[in-house]
């Protein structure tokens, strides 16, 4: 019986999905193909392949989890990851928008009208602060409480100490291609940190620019910069 447990016991710590044996971030670092500019959205692209495989782990998914390790060793070992793929961009289009949030216009209102409802924080007095795997993915609703869209990325240590939240919405901007670009100190957060509000109304929200470009050169423009902050300062 003993011998039975013990063979038991081998088995379920074989099946164990390992996720440092895939050695990723040794890869990344003495490999020269993960390392340069260049190269900066293969090494993105594999460590979120590596947070699926966490992902996986966590909900006791150790086979399928092993499986996606061993597609990030094979694109480690493979050619270059530029190079693989097809170039047909209808298609890419197609992938890419299953990836944006799908929030239609006029979605329901939240509970702020609530009784119970507990005060909204700002985001400089949160205790502790606010990590970023809490904001992205987060949903975003106007100051009369209708979901805008979702935190989609975070923009950290521009030079005049102006750090963002990119918010993209299928409510009042297309879905995916555009999104907005809001100061995060004009964010309020409700206290469960789910939801993040903005200090304007839905009907304001048509006069706020979209982010005018994908490749974040819009940081370099000072005056477009300082244009659009100002829809979002506190009254």
């Amino acid at each position: 019986m003993a011998a039975v447990i013990s063979t038991v016991g081998m088995t379920h710590a074989l099946a164990e999905c390992e996720i440092a044996d895939a050695k990723l971030e040794e890869a990344i670092q003495e490999n020269p193909r993960f390392r340069g500019p260049a190269n900066s959205q293969s090494v993105r692209d594999l460590r979120s392949l590596r947070d699926a495989a966490f992902t996986l782990r966590s909900y006791g998914r150790h086979e399928d989890c092993e499986r996606l390790l061993a597609n990030i060793r094979e694109l480690i070992a493979g050619p270059p990851m530029g190079s693989l793929g097809d170039n047909d961009e209808e298609q890419a289009d197609i992938q890419n928008s299953a990836r944006e949030p799908k929030v239609r216009r006029g979605a329901a209102a939240g509970n702020r009208g609530k009784k119970d409802a507990k005060p909204l924080i700002r985001i400089d007095q949160l205790t502790p602060g606010l990590r970023t795997d809490e904001m992205i993915g987060a949903e975003v609703r106007s100051s009369d409480d209708k979901i805008v869209g979702e935190v989609r990325n975070i923009v950290f240590g521009t030079k005049d100490g102006r750090d963002y939240a990119i918010i993209a919405s299928g409510g009042f901007f297309t879905t995916g291609k555009d999104s907005i670009v809001v100061p995060i100190r004009s964010l309020q957060v409700t206290q469960d940190r789910s939801s993040f509000f903005l200090p304007i109304a839905k009907d304001v929200m048509r006069t706020v620019p979209v982010m005018p470009d994908q490749d974040y050169n819009w940081l370099s423009d000072q005056a477009w910069r300082t244009q659009n902050d100002a829809l979002f300062e506190q009254p």
